[in-house]
């Protein structure tokens, strides 16, 4: 299984396809799995690399305090070890977070940006009190008491309705992750810098999509970035809340694959098999 090293971290990650890069960075809490719906549409065309963040999946236990620009240099450590100089950087939630502050620090690594269920500003108030409670009360029960709330936060109210499988599953995921890495990311997410500043100056295109019914970050957030941004275009995907790329994947399969159309035309066209 191929891990790259970063600061005595290992990070986990799967490549597969040919072409153009495409560096995918998941949502708190999931892992990898959470792109499984996306990795045929893309490997067809472009040379997926899948990232088990910091403290997620198979890259074992965030340890020690960190910061999300830790993790931008966890994905260059990643595409060092695959020897991948540029890559469209494609993130969810705290992926997208990941995503923007690399178009910022080391713009060179990226040629394009695919924004999902994210926010380029500072954590309120009262969602660093609610994360933190959520937290201690983790720490004292056990995280399954949390599940449902969680998943409220994951999920739009029609995915909790019409598919309670996908929930199920991913509550059990959710449940899997250590506690250690769990306070340790929820630490970072709400020290989070805002970007806004610095938005326009970011020159790569980017496709900004998000669930309309992301309660988690809505679509308010998306939107406002999307305008920030000096080349963008907005997808609000419907019945979808935060885990978009789970809970409609075709729809937001298309959005990507017709951004990425227009972008990279010739490579596209390259990679499709012939009839």
């Amino acid at each position: 299984m191929p891990f790259a090293k970063n600061n005595n971290y290992r990070i986990y990650y799967e490549s597969q396809g040919s072409g153009p890069a495409i560096v995918l960075l998941h949502s708190f809490l999931c892992d990898g799995e959470m792109w499984s719906p996306q990795i045929n549409a893309l490997s067809g065309h472009y040379r997926v690399i899948n990232v088990d963040l910091r403290g997620h999946g198979q890259s074992g236990v965030a340890d020690a305090p960190l910061d999300i620009y830790d993790l931008v240099a966890d994905v260059v450590a990643v595409m060092d070890q695959e020897g991948v100089q540029n890559a469209i950087w494609g993130g969810l939630s705290i992926g997208g977070m990941i995503a923007l502050r690399a178009a910022i620090t080391v713009p060179d690594r990226v040629s394009h940006l695919i924004l999902l269920d994210t926010h380029a500003g500072t954590e309120t108030r009262f969602k660093i009190a609610k994360y933190k409670t959520l937290v201690l009360l983790a720490k004292l029960l056990g995280i399954r008491p949390m599940l449902n709330i969680v998943a409220k936060l994951m999920f739009g109210q029609h995915t909790l309705r019409e598919q309670p499988e996908l929930v199920t599953h991913w509550k059990n995921k959710f449940a899997s992750m250590s506690l250690v890495s769990i306070q340790h990311v929820v630490n970072a997410l709400c020290a989070r810098d805002s970007l806004k500043k610095h938005l326009a100056g970011i020159s790569q295109p980017a496709v900004v999509i998000v669930g309309e019914e992301d309660i988690s970050l809505p679509p308010p957030c998306s939107i406002a970035l999307a305008k920030r941004l000096a080349d963008a275009r907005l997808t609000i995907v419907e019945h979808a809340g935060h885990l978009s790329t789970l809970e409609q994947p075709e729809a937001v399969n298309q959005a990507i694959l017709d951004f990425l159309s227009t972008q990279l035309p010739a490579a596209t066209r390259a990679s499709r098999p012939e009839n």
